[in-house]
Parts: structure tokens; sequence; C-alpha cells
């Protein structure tokens, strides 16, 4: 085994890839599309070196199909891709939540729609990433803002997929994707890794029996478990049942509720200057380092400005927005893209002044449009 430790500056593919071996991510299997392509490069010459394996298919479609077998086979599984590429997931990412399959996905995001900006950098799939399959389902996604980010945001999306079995997404956008900077590569040991429960006993083995936390252990194929695994509605067998109402309600909204139930529990954000803030900025991803540099400009001048990075995208964080809404006159949201995430501080925040600050092209904001607009909001 071959594990990288300590300080290093490199690229953040390059740290999501790294991030992904000390998580103990041994299947990846994709399609080179830019720009997450350096993912899939550092991990076709790393993974063999660490014992694990890498595949390149011959699209996206069968990448995210190969890694729910892998994940199905017992693996620790990852892919990676971008803009067209995520809509070709769409399908198997509903097919992964449906057969309750732990598997890690990092869009890189970059300018669209459709082959849009292959080089430039855009945050436009964020809602993709939440309503972009068909059904009710409940996604969890994350938004790394820097190139260390990328290497413990990838070990927190391998955590939350093994504890919950369901499909994890890191969205990143391709300025924190190809930025370089320091990272610190710490060793397995160093750092919290979670592994999938299994199930105890062969005796009454129901493979989608949940436990007290609605989620069910996680029998392997090979592990000598009768295990059935179908994209139709099932009951806890694993067979069939697709006509019965009763046990479509209680398959879906579990699958649903172990997200939603445990939001508090998986939601992180990251809080500056809030203490007397009357405006809030909320950014994430690479919007969120010009935000920082202008709300501490702001707080420099004399004006009550906090900052709220969204490291968790989805589940939202409402209950945190309510609790803003109380003590918050105006919420500025920046984003590269032409309105997504300020729909869901507008729904939290009923009553309050929501400004927003678009971007599309693939340039980031600059500190100063951002505080050209907290001037405007604040009056002075």
């Amino acid at each position: 085994m071959r594990f990288l430790h300590g300080p290093f500056f490199m690229q953040g593919d390059e740290a999501c890839a790294e991030g992904a071996i000390v998580a103990g991510c041994r299947v990846f299997a994709g399609y080179p599309i830019t720009p997450s392509t350096e993912i899939a490069e550092r991990l076709a010459a790393r993974l063999p070196q660490v014992g694990g394996v890498f595949i390149q298919m011959e699209d996206e479609l069968s990448s995210i199909a190969l890694i729910i077998g892998a994940s199905y086979a017992g693996a620790k599984v990852m892919t990676a891709t971008s803009g067209p590429g995520m809509s070709l997931f769409m399908e198997n990412i509903g097919l992964a939540f449906m057969t309750e399959a732990p598997i890690v996905i990092v869009n890189v995001m970059r300018g669209g729609p459709s082959t849009g900006q292959p080089t430039r950098a855009s945050q436009g799939d964020v809602m993709q990433a939440k309503w972009g399959s068909h059904g009710d389902y409940e996604i969890i996604a994350l938004s790394p803002f820097s190139v260390q980010e990328m290497f413990d945001l990838t070990i927190e999306a391998f955590n939350l997929a093994e504890k919950f079995r369901t499909p994890v997404i890191l969205l990143a956008d391709e300025i924190v994707g190809h930025m370089r900077e320091k990272v610190i590569i710490k060793l397995p040991e160093e750092v919290e890794i979670v592994n999938r429960k299994k199930p105890l006993s062969k005796e009454s083995f129901l493979p989608f029996k949940p436990d007290e936390d609605l989620v069910p252990p996680m029998a392997c194929f090979g592990e000598g478990f009768k295990v059935h695994v179908t994209g139709l509605t099932h009951d806890f067998s694993g067979f069939p049942s697709s006509v019965d109402p009763e046990v479509h309600w209680k398959l879906v909204k579990r699958l649903c509720d172990k997200i939603r139930l445990n939001s508090e529990k998986i939601i992180k954000v990251d809080e500056r200057f809030m203490e007397d803030a009357e405006i809030v900025v909320v950014a994430y991803g690479a919007p969120a380092r010009s935000s920082l540099r202008a709300v501490r400009i702001a707080r420099e001048r004399g004006l009550k400005v906090g900052l709220c990075r969204l490291i968790t995208l989805w589940p939202f964080p409402q209950r945190k927005f309510l609790e803003y809404a109380k003590h918050t006159k105006a919420f500025i949201v920046v984003e590269m893209n032409y309105g997504q995430i300020v729909r869901e501080v507008e729904r939290c925040v009923q009553g309050k002044s929501v400004f927003f600050l678009p971007k599309m092209g693939g340039d980031p904001h600059t500190p100063n449009e951002i505080l050209n607009l907290i001037y405007e909001v604040s009056g002075k």
C-alpha cells in the first residue's frame, strides 16, 4: 500500500482522488470529461498502488452502472464527471437510491446547458443534483471551496454514503477542481472512516429490513446471504412488489426519511461574522472565497455583515435560515448561475429581503462586485 502523507501542493481534482483513496475507495469507473478528467487520470495511476481497480468505461451510463454493481460486490466506489455526463448519470442515480447502493459521484461543474463551456466554471447543476432523477428521492450533496476541502469532503462523502446506504454527490466547480494550493494529506488512521453496517446473522435475514435508524445492514454478493436487488418497488425481501400501494408508500417514505430525519446530522455550514450580522451573504464553492474577502472588507468599514458558506447543499439547511431570518434584515446570494440556491433561501426566509448576484460565463465574482451590492443593500 502506498499512501501519501503530509503537506502537498496539488490541484483540487488530484486532492479529490487522494481523499477517495484514504476513504477506502478501491473501484473507480469513469469516462474522461473536462474539467473532471484529472480525477480519473490520478486514480488510473494511484489505485493500482493501493490494491484498487481503475476502469475506463465507454461512456457515463456504463460508468455509474459499474460502480453500483461493484458497491454490491462489497467495494467502496466512485465515479466523476462534468456537465453532460451528469445528465447521463441521472437514471442510475435513481437506481442507486432505490437499491440503497452506497456510491460517491463527483461532478466538477462547467458551463451549460448541453456541452456549453467545457473549460469554464459554473454552479449550474445544483438543482439538477436535487431533482434530476425521477420519482421521490433525497440526495446528499457537498460543496468544497478549497483544495483541502476537495480532500476532506471526498472522505466525508464516502462516510455519508456508507452510513446511510445512499448515493452522495461531491458538487465542485471548475475553479476549485483546477486550482492549486496547499493540502494536508492524512493517513486513513488519522481520519474518521465509516464502513457500511453488515448483517449479524443469516437466520431470518431480510436484505431490506431496516434497523431503527431506517438503514438496513448491507449484505453483499458472495458473502453467503440471499440477496435480490431490483429497481422495482420491493419489500424487505428485495423481491418486486410493484402493485401494492402500501409497500411502495413504506419503501419510498423510508428511503426519503432516512435522509430527512437525519438532516441535522448531515448538514454543515461555515459561519463567519454572524454574531450580530444584519446582512448575510450566502455563497458556496469558489464564489464563497470572493464573498469572504468582501465580508471582511465590509467589516473593516463598520458594516454588520456575515457570511454563511454552505458546505452541505442538499439537504438544504432550512432550519438555519429560519433562525437567521429572526434577526437579519437582508440576504445576498452569490452564485455562478442564473438562480438556483437563491430559490431555497427565498423559500426559507419569506418576509425578508433577498438580493441575488448571479454570474455566468466562467469568470468568478470579484470581491468588489459583492462589496458594491453590500453597500447598496446597507444604504451606505
